[in-house]
């Protein structure tokens, strides 16, 4: 097949600007083969380099005495006592989705269960974290159908509990939906594989699934916006299999086992080339890659092909040589390719052989050590003019407002068809706050949470990236557990416009400020770019997901209020209503500035509900939605009244921030109330559990009413079946 002419339209069509090709130029001192356009394309692209992003990365907080590993691998591993590690990250597939919706968030899963167990961590939970456009916008139940489907199809088969997540809506997502997948997993602290290569003329080794056609490009369309040919990059979506992937995963871990794997590395964005050059830059090798050893699924396939598809369920190793028969058995028995591909070598070259033909001949660490890394001009945004008068609303009304919308209805639809029982170590489902999975064979449990509010990010970049940390650690918190790190999914639009690279830069700043007050490091993570249609961008969304330990099951804190518990209120109430929930649920108003996040208190707070989680039968944070929204929730979830004494709108809808709501009886209360006291903690009952009716001030309304209500305003605002 004759390559095409390296033209400035080609260049382009691969997301290169002219000054990228220029050094491209300099770098390889002629001009590149079509092939090794393609290689270049994929490993500068922003889903792969991190250009715009890298200098601002490496302010955040990342090391702690529990952090084993920090970004830069596959994923995140941290510290659990006893010999035993959790191993976790958080990645996006959102373009992907928005343009298929099924295959694209099912290899988002794929994606994210395979950098956790490349690690040599058994998957033991997952999350996703899911933005949509407004709920009467044509696309939006289509995405919201499929993203599901992909998600529970791909989850449920391989045979991993789903235990938490967000479904947020709102017309900035309208052109631009987010997937955000999150996988944790299990391993031996002193077990961890890692995709440095080592030793000179050490086989390359290609393991798992076939290579198709499909996903060809992906990396590089995940680096541009959308426009008019959305439809057209529908080719650039992967397709996955979860039953493939699930026995890549026993095929892996045994070959773990053995002591035959020097490296290895995930076949993710970009495929065969990033996990090729990835390991031989971080080993301070060269590989020498032999295309025609590749297993294909499809015949004629490029080079060029060869090289850029994405085609899912596929690992690259560095073997050592004389387990090669032993390993070889191994992934025979599971019915998986494997073959060995290539060869590291001593120079710094990478070097991709077709037939009898060099198709690449690169200096390897210039793909990634020389990747472009940019100080993009930004602006930072604006500080919001103060909130205006808030319109009267009865509180019972305002209730309703928020029971009656879609993003803080009862999204039962979604999580009742993803398995958060399989492994049968669940201890709390979604829909109860941060999910809790036992650490199999010990009284050991994690706590997973994800959580950002968006609004309050576009609002105040600082101020909401610090409150997406601070709000991931209290639900951390409120599940009894202490938490341990975090994982972050930075989602934004086009970085080359300032005002969006300032969204991007404070929020960043946000994180590393929270993270570092309350000894909550950003182990892993992932930037999504680009993330905008036409030139419109979504609302900036860093999604956080958190990991905490507990120690002893027996000290998880419950999510149920029992009849007759106190509710009781840790943390300041001041009614700060400046973009809350209720603004924009009831009167369609995005305004006034976010809660500001008082650190201190976090942890001061925090670490006093820790201290005395004894005295409490139920807990959460308090966030969208305030008290009122909370209890609710909470009784209803309990299949209970609750009475709340406020009137005032602002002190029940308020979102101030550093809060917990708290269910205990009258003995515990006292307790708690005591030792608030003594502990400069604010703390106030604000109402009781128990009927059969919601009572907010003097107004009543029935339980079942209101829990109808929450329960069906979901699938009814999208059309979706009950």
């Amino acid at each position: 097949m004759q390559e095409p002419e390296i033209t400035e339209a080609l260049v382009a069509a691969h997301g290169l600007k002219p000054d990228e090709y220029a050094r491209i130029l300099r770098i390889v001192g002629r001009t590149p083969s079509f092939t090794e356009l393609g290689i270049f394309s994929a490993m500068w692209n922003e889903h792969c380099s991190y250009k715009s992003s890298r200098r601002w990365l490496r302010t955040l907080h990342t090391t702690g005495p529990q952090v084993i590993q920090g970004p830069g691998e596959n994923a995140g591993v941290v510290d659990i006592g006893d010999g035993l590690a959790v191993v976790f990250k958080m990645e996006s597939h959102n373009h992907p989705s928005y343009i298929e919706p099924y295959q694209g968030a099912a290899t988002g899963v794929g994606g994210i269960l395979r950098d956790v167990f490349t690690m040599g961590a058994r998957p033991v939970a997952a999350m996703n974290a899911l933005s949509f456009g407004a709920p009467d916008h044509p696309r939006t139940a289509h995405l919201v159908r499929g993203v599901v489907a992909g998600i529970g199809g791909y989850g449920n088969a391989f045979g991993v509990p789903t235990v938490g997540g967000e479904v947020r809506f709102h017309p900035a997502y309208n052109g631009n939906c987010l997937v955000n997948a999150f996988a944790a997993g299990i391993a031996r602290a002193d077990s961890i594989f890692y995709s440095a290569a080592s030793g000179v003329g050490m086989p390359v080794v290609y393991l798992g699934a076939r290579t198709g056609r499909d996903g060809v490009g992906g990396a590089t369309m995940a680096s541009a916006g959308f426009g008019a040919d959305t439809e057209e990059k529908r080719p650039t979506v992967q397709v996955g299999d979860p039953f493939t992937e699930k026995r890549l995963l026993e095929a892996c871990l045994e070959l773990m086992a053995s002591g035959a794997v020097i490296s290895i590395q995930d076949m993710g964005a970009a495929g065969l080339t990033c996990s090729a050059v990835e390991m031989g830059d971080k080993g301070g090798l060269g590989v020498r890659l032999e295309l025609d050893r590749v297993p294909v699924r499809e015949a004629g396939m490029s080079a060029y092909e060869l090289m850029l598809s994405e085609s899912q369920e596929r690992m690259l190793m560095v073997l050592r040589p004389e387990k090669e028969a032993e390993a070889r058995a191994i992934f025979a028995r599971w019915d998986l390719d494997f073959a060995v591909v290539g060869q590291t070598i001593a120079e710094d070259r990478f070097v991709v052989l077709q037939g009898n033909a060099v198709k690449a001949d690169l200096p390897l660490r210039a793909l990634s050590g020389e990747a472009p890394e940019y100080d993009r001009p930004w602006v930072a945004p604006a500080a919001p003019p103060p909130l205006g008068p808030v319109p009267a609303i009865a509180p019972l009304d305002a209730l309703r407002a928020l029971l009656a919308s879609p993003g803080h209805a009862c999204r039962a639809w979604v999580w009742e068809q993803y398995d958060s029982q399989v492994g049968a170590d669940t201890l709390r489902t979604p829909g109860l706050g941060a999910g809790i999975v036992r650490v199999h064979g010990t009284r050991k449990a994690l706590a997973f949470t994800s959580d950002v509010t968006p609004r309050y990010v576009a609002a105040d970049p600082f101020e909401g990236g610090k409150q997406a940390v601070a709000e991931a650690w209290r639900n951390l918190v409120a599940a009894g557990a202490t938490p341990l790190a975090a994982t972050d999914n930075l989602n934004f639009g086009n970085p080359e416009k300032p005002e969006i690279m300032g969204q991007l830069v404070r929020a960043i700043q946000g994180i590393g400020a929270a993270c570092r007050a309350l000894d909550f490091p950003v182990v892993s993570g992932n930037v999504s770019l680009y993330n905008e249609t036409e030139g419109r961008a979504i609302l900036p969304t860093p999604t956080i997901g958190g990991v905490g330990l507990i120690d002893d099951i027996a000290g998880a804190i419950g999510a149920l209020p029992r009849e007759g518990d106190y509710a009781v209120v840790l943390g300041p109430t001041q009614g700060h209503l400046g973009q809350s929930a209720l603004l924009w649920e009831a009167f369609g108003r995005a305004e006034g500035p976010p809660p500001p996040v008082d650190l201190a208190a976090e942890r001061r707070n925090g670490a006093f509900l820790l201290a005395h989680r004894h005295l409490m039968s139920a807990a959460t944070d308090l966030s969208d939605g305030g008290l009122a929204l909370a209890a609710f929730e909470m009784a209803a979830a309990a299949g209970l009244g609750v009475a709340l004494e406020a009137e005032d709108i602002a002190a029940l809808f308020g979102e101030d921030q550093a809060r917990y709501l708290v269910a205990c009886g009258f003995d515990e209360a006292e307790a708690l109330a005591a030792a608030a006291a003594a502990a400069g903690v604010p703390l106030a009952v604000a109402g009781r559990f128990g009927g059969d009716a919601v009572r907010i001030g003097a107004a009543t309304a029935p339980l079942a009413e209101l829990a109808t209500l929450w329960r069906t305003s979901f699938s009814r605002a999208l059309g979706l079946p009950d």
